[in-house]
């Protein structure tokens, strides 16, 4: 049996919902129910109200932030409730943040991004395995919510010559990286800009990746854990975009800045013993990041698409043509059920990447269902008293480093890494196809901004560009999750080459 179930597609990568089922918690389902309740609630109180008017804003003025909805949100500890107890967080079950944020992005995408790219911070300060930096970061992002001063948490990756690049570790190398880290005594020196980094102006902390070695950027890869004010970095302009206005997208300047070893989250020196080539580490933390953050993007699109056919729906319930409602005309029943099934199969997809962290990625240690358990029963108060104490210890670091670096697999990473590249760039392209849809079923109403039609057209488009490009996370799924069995294949070869 197992040569006949070793033939592609094999169970273990294409049927991750049915393994949930057996290995998964089942407060894990309660959980995703009281998420998506409390979503709703905080839809109908805090962005729809005000989406509309956020977006004109941004038309308005370009450097519009929505600093009373950030406010808002802080108020109701959306920024700490998916960080772990153990960091002073709330503790929800991490995989319902995804069903969380497609709810936002069905109303509006923009703040769903606030919301998400946040908690994309967070998962990258957590890729890094180096806990007396998550907990001291973490812990200060969760009395931000506490004390009415939200702290948020960025991702800078992206530069003016090296996007998608710097995103996959074979191509790195060719990347024509601007961002370095130069050893100093007690740190590092950062020098270099970082651009399209969502959140940047409103966020307190920043995950910098930097790079020791241009000539061999993987091998020398540092992340730092910057905080806003601290001299030599800077910020720049605010990105002029289209869609998704709510979530400004800014420009981070680096010069001369010093960042102390104690906020060094991952560098070459601190893998020295591991039994694995510092690539591999720095492929290992790339994979951890977008593995789950694309699965994040493809929860955005199934909003964006959802509220795209809820939108084309209600126009149907109250548009007339001939006397005769647009809802009983059979083109547009027929239109309306292929959005449906765009949207639901949006968040199949989703849902199978996001199960799939939880059993093979990054999410894997919490879902063990004894310590999934055990994190749920036990008070934060009780991981303040007793845990806090150990995750300043050297030993925490090492102890998380081995289980996520040296006990991670490449089967592991494959399955995780493909199934969030399929979620990525299906997702976004459903999004952009259902959203062209609506805006064609409408007609001339779907071009008007009170509609809300356009808008989630514009916001879609996003989707298929950040966190990799569509092109990009195609060739990956291609690298996973097909070429693995093909030695002859050729990966992110130069055309012409």
């Amino acid at each position: 049996m197992d040569v006949l179930l070793a033939r592609d597609p094999r169970v273990e990568d294409v049927m991750n919902g049915i393994q949930a089922l057996s290995r998964l918690p089942r407060r894990a389902y309660r959980d995703m129910r009281r998420t998506v309740a409390l979503a709703r609630r905080f839809v109908d109180e805090a962005v729809r109200p005000v989406y509309n008017e956020i977006d004109l804003a941004g038309f308005r003025d370009p450097d519009y932030i929505p600093e009373n909805f950030i406010r808002e949100a802080g108020r109701r500890g959306i920024f700490s409730r998916w960080i772990p107890k153990m960091f002073g967080g709330g503790g929800m079950d991490f995989i319902s943040l995804y069903p969380f944020l497609e709810e936002i992005a069905a109303t509006c995408t923009g703040l769903a991004n606030v919301i998400g790219v946040h908690y994309l911070g967070v998962g990258t300060l957590c890729a890094s395995w180096n806990i007396p930096v998550i907990n001291r970061v973490l812990r200060e992002s969760c009395r931000g919510d506490r004390m009415g001063t939200p702290c948020l948490i960025s991702l800078a990756i992206t530069e003016p010559e090296a996007g998608t690049d710097v995103e996959e570790p074979i191509l790195l190398a060719r990347a024509r990286i601007g961002t370095t880290a130069t050893r100093a005594d007690g740190g590092y020196i950062l020098n270099g800009r970082k651009v399209f980094i969502s959140n940047g102006h409103v966020s307190t902390w920043h995950m910098v990746i930097a790079y020791a070695d241009r000539k061999h950027p993987a091998d020398t890869t540092v992340m730092a854990a910057v905080k806003t004010g601290t001299s030599g970095f800077s910020f720049g302009r605010k990105e002029k975009k289209m869609g998704q206005k709510a979530c400004v997208a800014s420009e981070l300047v680096f010069e001369d800045c010093f960042v102390p070893d104690a906020l060094i989250c991952s560098a070459p020196e601190q893998h020295r013993k591991s039994g694995k080539p510092q690539g591999v580490i720095a492929q290992y933390l790339i994979d951890f990041v977008v593995s789950s953050s694309r699965a994040g993007v493809g929860a955005f699109a199934a909003g964006a698409a959802r509220g795209a056919y809820e939108t084309a729906l209600a126009h149907c319930r109250r548009t007339r043509i001939g006397g005769e409602l647009l809802i009983n005309r059979q083109w547009a029943q027929v239109t309306l059920a292929e959005m449906y099934r765009n949207v639901n199969t949006a968040r199949a997809l989703y849902l199978e990447s996001a199960l799939a962290n939880a059993m093979k990625g990054m999410y894997k240690l919490m879902y063990n269902r004894f310590i999934f358990t055990l994190l749920a029963l036990l008070p934060r108060w009780y991981f303040t008293a007793f845990v806090a104490p150990f995750l300043n210890m050297r030993a925490a670091t090492r102890l998380f480093r081995n289980i996520y670096f040296e006990k991670y697999t490449a089967e592991e990473a494959q399955v995780t890494s493909g199934w969030a590249s399929l979620s990525k760039f299906a997702c976004s392209d459903i999004a952009v196809q259902t959203a062209s849809m609506a805006v064609d079923l409408m007609g001339a109403d779907g071009t008007r901004h009170d509609t809300g039609a356009e808008k989630f057209y514009r916001d879609a488009k996003l989707l298929q560009i950040y966190e990799g490009t569509n092109q990009l996370n195609r060739l990956n799924l291609f690298k996973n999750l097909v070429a693995r069995d093909i030695p002859e294949a050729e990966l992110f070869k130069r055309e012409g080459a």
